[in-house]
């Protein structure tokens, strides 16, 4: 074995300029491959190597799987895509991008449901049949009109506040006739409310925005209680063929574009303001998550973007409430990332009360810790056992075993049509420091991974695992299909906690829950989009709770400022908080503050004259 371990070594390195600075065994008896390849234009031209790449590889994948049946114990994580009628592969146009899921339960049944764009295949509506399977109800959804673009990813909120979730899907173009400039409308449908929707795009003044968009993301940036959007734009045209972008590309590209900021006018339509709010960046866009990461109560937007070395880095706008502007604190706050960023997972993997971001790019991944408010964020990823050199997509914060801290999943995938074989990754937070187990878990798969979300298919209050998996453009040496995975590992107590906005967003969107066990704080916020690649998670928060048996407090942090506490809550349970209506209306409590400070200075000053 050994000795098979060395000459794979030598070949990888003979043949690939980046091979994976880790050795090729990651535990004894079994062989890893996980290796950075070649770019698009010399894996496209250099047969031999790819072909080599291809048999290597697949012998490695055989000599694993072998290995994996003589080691047959059960695992953590179940596949379960066949037996709960999952069908998905999404297939590209063109090039590398795409690949999105969303998690919504758009019927009410208290149940998870999913909706998987398909790119230039159809895209998918699973409806949760509350067994452990899913059927696809897409074809009589009113969600078909998708058939006619090529979808990337997809995220949903109660858009017009009549208490179904809606849906909005990112695209990059229409399908049909090829156009010289790749662009077409993304698309919102409203929730009829007997599991079908209807396209009002054009309603919603929606339907002049063409654009080649990739990821998107609900927030509440103004607090009115109605979600807002922002939607990552990759550029307005691109004259060649979408698998040969490289760097040389990106360096004299100058066709980048601005993103769109979409305030919600009260349910009925949407209008783009992210000039007014005095932005007016540009760059390769992979959409965004909105965020709180100042804690001061508003929804600030984290901003990913491709080639941030060549063109754009990563954008972190601090909302400047009660203006309506946004301030780019990136560069002083060390969050101008300058790598090709891909999508962010959130979550407080400390506890410290702070959001902290686990950003995906190709090579390195960044774990931005934060720090405080004022002081810039450390990048940690090599520090906490988080600095393998891989190709990155979705990733997920999830306290996957019950334990009481974050755990991390990263969906890996090679740059299609490159088709080299990655594994994906689950890192274990032992004691602040991760370490990946997804082979001994059951979640180190090969395919192309691009989006990832969490959810809970069974309501039995342990998180499981959806992975897009995108169709190889070349010869492929593994399956590559879209995966579910059942958990079956957690033993810990645990917290679901839903929200129910009256004020707020009607699912809390943004909103952050925190909660007291034996005087220790947990903190989350309820996903809006964006965090992971393309995709949004199931929209509540959950904790592990280890061995803990009751719920000393937990405290809502409703997005627009009110704050509501229960006391001596029972674990292993869902529970639904409805908001309290506030006395006092929120949103314009700032303004009374600036106009007591300012008739304060004018008095101040006046005395001083009169003296």
């Amino acid at each position: 074995m050994r000795f098979l371990e060395n000459l794979l070594q030598k070949i990888l390195l003979f043949n690939f300029k980046k091979p994976h600075p880790q050795p090729l065994s990651d535990k004894e008896g079994s062989i890893c491959l996980i290796f950075t390849p070649l770019s698009f234009g010399e894996g496209l031209g250099v047969r031999f190597s790819l072909k080599l790449s291809l048999f290597i590889t697949s012998l490695i994948i055989s000599l694993n799987i072998e290995l994996s049946a003589q080691n047959s114990l059960p695992t953590a994580f179940k596949d379960i895509t066949k037996e709960s009628g999952i069908k998905h592969q999404f297939q590209v146009y063109e090039g590398f991008l795409g690949g999105g899921a969303c998690v919504f339960d758009f019927n009410n049944d208290g149940f998870d449901d999913l909706f998987l764009t398909g790119g230039m295949a159809d895209d998918i509506l699973y409806l949760n049949n509350k067994n452990g399977t899913f059927t696809n109800i897409y074809q009589k959804s009113g969600l078909t009109g998708t058939k006619n673009f090529v979808t990337q990813g997809a995220v949903s909120a109660d858009v017009n506040r009549d208490g179904f979730v809606d849906l909005y899907i990112t695209t990059i173009t229409s399908k049909g006739a090829k156009k010289l400039i790749p662009r077409a409308i993304n698309l919102l449908y409203l929730n009829n409310g007997n599991n079908t929707f209807r396209d009002v795009t054009k309603e919603f003044g929606l339907d002049k925005l063409n654009s080649f968009s990739t990821g998107a993301c609900f927030g509440d940036f103004n607090a009115d209680g109605f979600p807002d959007l922002y939607v990552g734009n990759y550029f307005t045209e691109y004259p060649g063929d979408l698998s040969t972008i490289n760097d040389a590309m990106i360096a004299s590209a100058n066709q980048i574009t601005e993103g769109y900021l979409l305030i919600n006018e009260k349910g009925k339509a949407f209008k783009n303001v992210y000039q007014d709010y005095g932005l007016s960046h540009k760059g390769f866009g992979f959409g965004g998550v909105f965020t709180d990461f100042d804690n001061d109560g508003d929804q600030d937007l984290f901003v990913n973007h491709d080639f941030g070395y060549k063109r754009t880095p990563d954008l972190l706008l601090e909302n400047q409430s009660p203006w309506n502007s946004f301030k780019d604190v990136a560069p002083q706050l060390g969050m101008d990332l300058k790598i090709n960023s891909m999508g962010t997972a959130v979550g407080d993997y400390n506890n410290d009360g702070l959001m902290d971001y686990f950003v995906t790019n190709i090579r390195f991944n960044k774990f931005m810790v934060n720090q405080g408010v004022g002081k810039p964020f450390l990048e940690k990823s090599q520090e906490l056992g988080l600095g393998m050199m891989t190709i990155s997509w979705g990733a997920n914060f999830a306290d996957f075993d019950h334990d009481g801290d974050l755990d991390l999943f990263v969906a890996n995938g090679d740059l299609n049509p490159n088709c080299t074989p990655i594994a994906d990754y689950l890192f274990d937070n032992v004691n602040g420091k991760f370490i990946d187990k997804a082979r001994e878990k059951g979640l180190n798969d090969y395919g192309i991974a691009r989006g990832s979300v969490t959810l809970d298919i069974d309501n039995d209050g342990d998180l499981d695992l959806l992975v897009v998996n995108q169709k190889p453009v070349l010869d492929f040496p593994t399956v590559s299909e879209t995966h579910l995975y059942r958990n079956d590992s957690a033993h810990g107590n645990w917290i679901k906690i839903a929200l129910k906005g009256l004020e707020a967003e009607t699912r809390g969107l943004g909103s952050k829950v925190e909660i007291v066990v034996n005087g220790k704080h947990y903190f989350q916020e309820i996903d809006g989009g964006g965090s992971s690649h393309l995709s949004q998670n199931a929209p509540y928060a959950h904790f592990g709770l280890g061995n803990a048996n009751k719920i000393d407090e937990i405290i809502i942090h409703w997005t627009g400022g009110n704050t509501q506490t229960l006391k001596n809550q029972k674990v292993n349970q869902l529970i639904t908080i409805t908001e309290e209506k506030s006395n006092t209306n929120s949103s314009i409590i700032p303004w009374i503050a600036i106009g007591v400070a300012l008739l304060g200075g004018g008095l101040f000053f006046q005395k001083r004259t009169l003296k």
